[in-house]
């Protein structure tokens, strides 16, 4: 899998866009249809998976294609016994970067957001 492992959401991290072009940008969302799509080899079963319609999974994949200018994900037509769909060289770099990135983020938080919790556990004069 080209994607690390996802962080702990209890670091205090709720959500991280990368804005990257007005047409190009990921976010939790996206990088879970990503990750799903690669270890499902299916736009419709990796929306399944995020209780999304395939309508909405095949538009979030051409809305990535085309905000990157190259392709994340190439789908290949042919039904149930064929077909299906693979991440791109580049879609695996973008999920892996992303990935890294929320890690990174929650390590540079994690001291400030133990302090507030701290802070919200003491008792007020």
């Amino acid at each position: 899998m080209a994607g690390s492992a996802k962080p702990v959401p209890d670091h205090g991290l709720g959500h991280l866009r990368i804005v990257l072009s007005e047409t190009a940008y990921v976010g939790p969302g996206r990088a879970d249809l990503l990750e799903n799509i690669e270890l499902t080899g299916s736009i419709a079963a990796a929306g399944k998976a995020m209780g999304m319609s395939y309508k909405r999974a095949w538009s979030l994949v051409q809305d990535l294609n085309d905000g990157f200018g190259q392709p994340l994900v190439m789908s290949m037509r042919g039904g149930s016994t064929q077909g299906g769909a693979t991440l791109t060289l580049f879609g695996s770099e973008v999920l892996a970067a992303y990935r890294r990135m929320e890690v990174s983020a929650q390590c540079s938080i994690v001291h400030e957001v133990t302090a507030l919790r701290e802070a919200m556990a003491k008792p007020t004069a």
